[in-house]
């Protein structure tokens, strides 16, 4: 589903990515983990398009991100780190305005942006402008606008970064949904509980290179399932 083949990428001196090499299958949720500078969100740029890399080829459901980009493009669904908007939309209106550009059926776009906004606490400012947003706000929009589509791929650089526990447990279980649904899904975090209990293998990296690969198997197999302490703040919230 996505396929990194030695990528390399330079900034004048600096080795950004050297010979990175990744193969992701359908359902899978690969997790990308390392310190500040070791080439994550290049990584991310490179593989959905943003970026060209120096050698190296990329393909999203067997479509060179390069060769042909529009049905790549199609096929996958993107969280920055610092998403961006046209300000003066409304989530609303920002997402239906999406659906058209992916030629989304418009009743039911409608009724999965409603849905996800519910989900992540932002039913209530669904009519409002961005402009007005927080930046945890415009991070669940940019999941939502991510995902409306149902991406075959999808990429999530610091996904959760921003979200009150609520948010981060509902989109932590969209993203379970989607990978059962077949979505090969790479997420980025420095958070490494967020890692430990959402992804099926972990790729560590370090100065541009993966120094290593680590199987859920390998730290303990962490339950996705909301802990006994998010249950009860779950309760709470709910229940007031």
């Amino acid at each position: 589903m996505i396929r990194v083949d030695h990528v390399t990428r330079r900034y004048g001196d600096r080795l950004a990515l050297d010979d990175v090499s990744l193969d992701i299958g359908a359902g899978q949720i690969v997790g990308l983990l390392g310190p500040n500078g070791a080439g994550k969100s290049t990584l991310i740029r490179i593989v959905t398009g943003l970026q060209t890399p120096d050698t190296g080829v990329v393909s999203i459901a067997g479509h060179d991100v390069w060769r042909a980009p529009i049905e790549a493009r199609r096929a996958l669904g993107y969280m920055a780190e610092e998403p961006t908007f046209y300000d003066e939309l409304s989530p609303l209106e920002y997402l239906s305005f999406l659906a058209t550009l992916r030629a989304l059926d418009p009743s039911e776009s409608r009724h999965e942006a409603e849905r996800l906004l519910a989900r992540l606490g932002l039913a209530e400012r669904s009519g409002e402008p961005v402009a007005r947003f927080s930046h945890g706000m415009r991070k669940k929009l940019s999941f939502v606008a991510a995902i409306l589509h149902r991406p075959r791929a999808l990429f999530c650089d610091e996904a959760l970064e921003g979200f009150d526990l609520e948010a981060a447990i509902a989109a932590r279980e969209e993203l379970i949904a989607l990978a059962r649904g077949g979505t090969a899904i790479v997420f980025t975090s420095h958070v490494a509980t967020e890692l430990e209990r959402l992804c099926d293998s972990l790729v560590l990296l370090h100065r541009g290179r993966i120094v290593r690969t680590l199987e859920r198997a390998d730290w303990g197999g962490s339950n996705p399932e909301p802990s006994p302490l998010e249950r009860a703040f779950l309760e709470v919230v709910r229940s007031s």
